[in-house]
């Protein structure tokens, strides 16, 4: 009876200790949850202001005042010369803005008319046989310090001569660009069709059928001529000092 009774004691003993650490399992696991709880709620709580404070910022970006504009012709044709970075042809215009070609060639004068009247610093240039919007040469000495020309569209001596000769003598063969320079002009005349300045238009009648070189559309744009008759004259042409 009295060793019953000790381990029966024992037991009893034993059945708290085992029971305390189930329960501050448990007491650790709320403890977790707990925290998992409050860190997510902070974080609700810090994304919510992030989100007020980005909204006023938005809104003050995307909000523009409206503007009551009349669409008419004359400002459509204006809008798109504005914002073409080429020159476009009075048919091209025409069938954008859907008029024809006369009332076009009318809506650019009285534009023109307008800015001369408003003292703007930019008309409406004949350009490559079409129409593109300029800025005035007086304005060249501030246009300078804006912009910044790409290396890769700067034209070295060598090339200006040579785009000078087949300017001039268009069309003509790569024979007789070297035999006015006195160099090979092969590299050269590569370069400019690279550029877009120059382009084959087609071969010659003699042995070998060489190819013809001449200027492109982009040339007369580059250099503000409407076509190429608009050429200076040869001896018009400073010499070089």
């Amino acid at each position: 009876m009295t060793e019953q009774s000790q381990e029966i004691s024992d037991d009893q003993q034993q059945l708290p200790q085992d029971e305390k650490p189930e329960q501050v399992v448990a007491q650790d696991s709320e403890e977790v949850v707990t925290e998992q709880i409050e860190s997510e709620s902070e974080n609700e709580d810090s994304q919510e202001a992030s989100d007020q404070q980005t909204k006023p910022a938005e809104q003050e970006q995307i909000e523009m005042p409206d503007e009551d504009v009349e669409v008419n012709v004359e400002s459509v044709v204006e809008a798109v010369l504005f914002a073409s970075d080429e020159s476009l042809s009075a048919q091209r215009l025409a069938n954008i803005v859907e008029t024809g070609t006369k009332q076009v060639r009318q809506h650019v004068e009285a534009l023109n008319e307008k800015y001369k009247a408003n003292n703007s610093a930019f008309r409406i240039a004949k350009i490559a046989g079409g129409f593109q919007m300029l800025t005035l040469s007086p304005f060249n000495e501030w246009l300078r310090k804006l912009l910044r020309v790409r290396s890769d569209n700067k034209l070295s001596p060598a090339a200006l001569e040579t785009l000078a000769i087949i300017a001039y003598k268009q069309p003509v063969i790569r024979a007789d660009i070297e035999a006015i320079r006195g160099v090979a002009a092969g590299e050269m005349i590569r370069s400019l069709m690279y550029k877009g300045l120059v382009k084959i238009v087609g071969r010659a009648e003699i042995i070998g059928r060489p190819m013809l070189y001449g200027t492109t559309k982009k040339f007369l744009e580059v250099f503000g001529l409407n076509k190429l008759k608009d050429l200076p004259k040869i001896e018009e042409l400073k010499k070089p000092q």
